[in-house]
Parts: C-alpha cells; sequence; structure tokens
C-alpha cells in the first residue's frame, strides 16, 4: 500500500507538470511554486532533540505489521540511517531467536509477560534515561508495571486486549463469553490468534481457572477442551486475522484490539464483544537487546519515532491502545477526526468495567514448557 507521505508527493508532482503544461513547458515563475510545494510534501518532522550518532544501519526485530512506513522513512532521511527490518508473529517466535544467539538487532518489541523472562535471561540491556527524553511524553498509567518496575529495560509502545470479534450481520446470536465460542454453531467459522498463551489463557478461563495457572492437571483439562474448539477453528492467525474477517472467509473469533477496528472499518458490522469471563489485557514494548550493534542508533529511532508528531499515526494505520499523551494531544489538534475516533471507541478506549475484569498474562516460569507442549499438540492435531 503507498504510504500517505509518497502519495502526497505523487500527487505534487503530478501537479508540477500540469503548471508546466499550462505554461507550454517553459516559464521559470510556473516551475518555482510547483518545486516548493514538493519540498513541502516530502518534510518530516525533525528530531526533537536530534542525537549524536555514528551509526549508519538499524536492525528492528519488531511485530508483524505494527510500524507505519512513513515512520520508517522518515528516519531513513532525516538521521540518513538504513532501517532493516524483521519480523515476528509471537513473543515465543522472537524470544527463540534471540536466545539461540540472534546478536545482529538493535530493538525488539515483547509483551509484557515475556519481558520479566528476557531480563532474567539476560537477553535485554539496561535503558539509559539520560538518552530518553521521550520518557516525558508517555502516560504515567504504562510506566512502572510489575513485568519491568522503574522501565530499566522496557518503554511501551502500544496496548489492547485479546477480546471476541464477531460479524453480526453474518451471526445470529453473537457470542457473549469465550465459553460461547464452542458453541458448535460456530466450527468452521472461527478465526483465533495464533497465540499459545492468550489462546490457552482464554481456555483456562472458560474452566474457572487462572490464566498463569501452573498446575499441571488444570492445564491437561485445558488441552483437551481446547481440542475441542481446534476442531471447528478454520485458521489461527496472528499475522493479520482481519484479511479472513473483511474477505468474509470467517465470521468471528479472538483477535487483539487494532485488528478489529481496521476490521470494523471496512465491514461496519464488525463488533467487538468483553467476555463476561474478562479479556486478556497486554502491552507491547520497545526494548534493546543486550549486544545491539547500534544501540546509539536505537536511542535515537526511540525518541523521533515516539514523537508525537510523527507517533500519531498509530491511530490511523494500527489502532491500539496508544500510551503515548504527546501522539494523542498532536492528534487532537491537528487530526481531530482520528482523535474523536479513538476516544470514542470502546475498542480503542477500553471501558473501565473491561479493564478492571481483564486479566494479564505473566510468565510462569518452569510451567513453560507446559504451556508449549499444550499448544504443539493442539497445532499439531
Amino acid at each position: 500500500m503507498i504510504s500517505r507521505r509518497l502519495w502526497v508527493i505523487v500527487s505534487s508532482l503530478l501537479i508540477a507538470a500540469l503548471v508546466l503544461a499550462a505554461c507550454g513547458g517553459g516559464g521559470g515563475d510556473a516551475a518555482q511554486p510547483a518545486e516548493q510545494a514538493a519540498d513541502s510534501a516530502s518534510a518530516c518532522p525533525e528530531p526533537n532533540p536530534r542525537m549524536e550518532v555514528t551509526s549508519t544501519e538499524l536492525n528492528l526485530f519488531v511485530w508483524t505489521e505494527y510500524i507505519p512506513q512513513d515512520t520508517i522513512d522518515c528516519f531513513e532521511e532525516v538521521y540518513g540511517i538504513r532501517v532493516n527490518k524483521d519480523e515476528y508473529s509471537s513473543n515465543e517466535e522472537m524470544y527463540a531467536k534471540l536466545s539461540a544467539g540472534a546478536a545482529n538487532y538493535d530493538l525488539v518489541q515483547p509483551t509484557d509477560y515475556i519481558v520479566d523472562l528476557m531480563i532474567r535471561q539476560g537477553l535485554l540491556q539496561e535503558l539509559d534515561k539520560g538518552k530518553l527524553p521521550i520518557l516525558d511524553s508517555l502516560d504515567p498509567n504504562y510506566l512502572n508495571l510489575p513485568f519491568d518496575p522503574e522501565n530499566k529495560y522496557t518503554l511501551p509502545y502500544q496496548a489492547g486486549t485479546d477480546s471476541i470479534v464477531v460479524n453480526t450481520a453474518a451471526v445470529e446470536t453473537a457470542p457473549q463469553s469465550f465459553a460461547d465460542l464452542w458453541n458448535p454453531e460456530y466450527a468452521g467459522r472461527l478465526v483465533m490468534l495464533d497465540d499459545s498463551r492468550a489462546i490457552i489463557g482464554m481456555t483456562l478461563l472458560t474452566l474457572g481457572y487462572d490464566v498463569n495457572t501452573t498446575d499441571p492437571a488444570q492445564l491437561e483439562e485445558a488441552k483437551v477442551k481446547l481440542a475441542e474448539l481446534a476442531k471447528g477453528v478454520k485458521l489461527f492467525d496472528s499475522d493479520s486475522p482481519k484479511t479472513a474477517l473483511i474477505a468474509g472467509d470467517v465470521d468471528l473469533g479472538v483477535v487483539w484490539t487494532g485488528e478489529a477496528v481496521l476490521a470494523q472499518r471496512e465491514v461496519p458490522s464488525v463488533e467487538f464483544v468483553y467476555p463476561t469471563e474478562g479479556s486478556i489485557l497486554w502491552q507491547d514494548n520497545y526494548a534493546i537487546p543486550t549486544g545491539a550493534p547500534h544501540a546509539d542508533a536505537a536511542y535515537a529511532w526511540l525518541n523521533y519515532s515516539l514523537q508525537g508528531d510523527l507517533f500519531w499515526q498509530m491511530l490511523e494505520e494500527f489502532p491500539y491502545t496508544n500510551p503515548n499523551t504527546a501522539a494523542l494531544e498532536f492528534a487532537k489538534t491537528n487530526h481531530p477526526e482520528l482523535y474523536d475516533a479513538y476516544m470514542n471507541s470502546t475498542i480503542t478506549n477500553t471501558p473501565a468495567d473491561a479493564l478492571q475484569a481483564g486479566h494479564r498474562i505473566e510468565d510462569v516460569g518452569e510451567a513453560t514448557p507446559l504451556y508449549d507442549q499444550v499448544w504443539t499438540e493442539i497445532k499439531g492435531g
């Protein structure tokens, strides 16, 4: 998809061509406004402040469909640094690669529950907060959380829930709980996140158990129940679960906040249901891996990409719950339609009662292999 900034540049060049044609391809006076328009269209916000960087490249290892291309283009333009991006679709995939010795990444985006594990295993380096003036732009409600007290290792990126999505035009009786998804009439119509902890956790909740249980018997019971549901799941997808919803290939399931919003924009009958058992709450974060080869570029990226006059784009392209106060204030002033849509949506602006009823996934330590085994058997079956 063509980025907005590139589209503006192309449009400006077309206008310039028309002006030249109207003037017989000649007059320098006609060309000057067109050049100014093109220069204005290509402008990116200036870094505030500009960091001193000697590195010439930056290696990102990030979630799929999670960073606006304009942000990458602007960073490359204002700093002259090439951005290399690898993507993953689960925390486990990211963790496996780093723990196996991948040492060439400068930034990763771990979700809350895996941060503690990565810290204990020495996979993340402590942040130099003297190099992070962007901290003043972040909402304190998303800082100093239990998985990283004092934010020694992480900065918040985006947040949200794992809840039920349903196309009410295609589903006569919309589910109100995770347990409802086992209804036989939904078989073959379900999309579920390819996320072991979220989907196993959801199943545990339907049994009345904690999403972070370490009890082997409870996990075995959850495996048996989840195996029943898996027979009716059309696809497990953490790359773009909205795609099947928009296409009408599936009618309901469990997805992330932003995927539900994007699906709803295309199909207005799509709704997001906070299950009676309570949603899965999460927060994704930025972190610098131990041994990052371009740490100076990583700090420059963190400060620049999270600037309010750049990070506001997330409201349009990746509309999750945004923990960046400066970005929301910038959008409120400069893009009120996006800001109002964000604030008025019960998907992005999660209701207080849904937050209170929600469950946060945590590191389960030595029980982690039990979860891995359950998921392997479910996906393998």
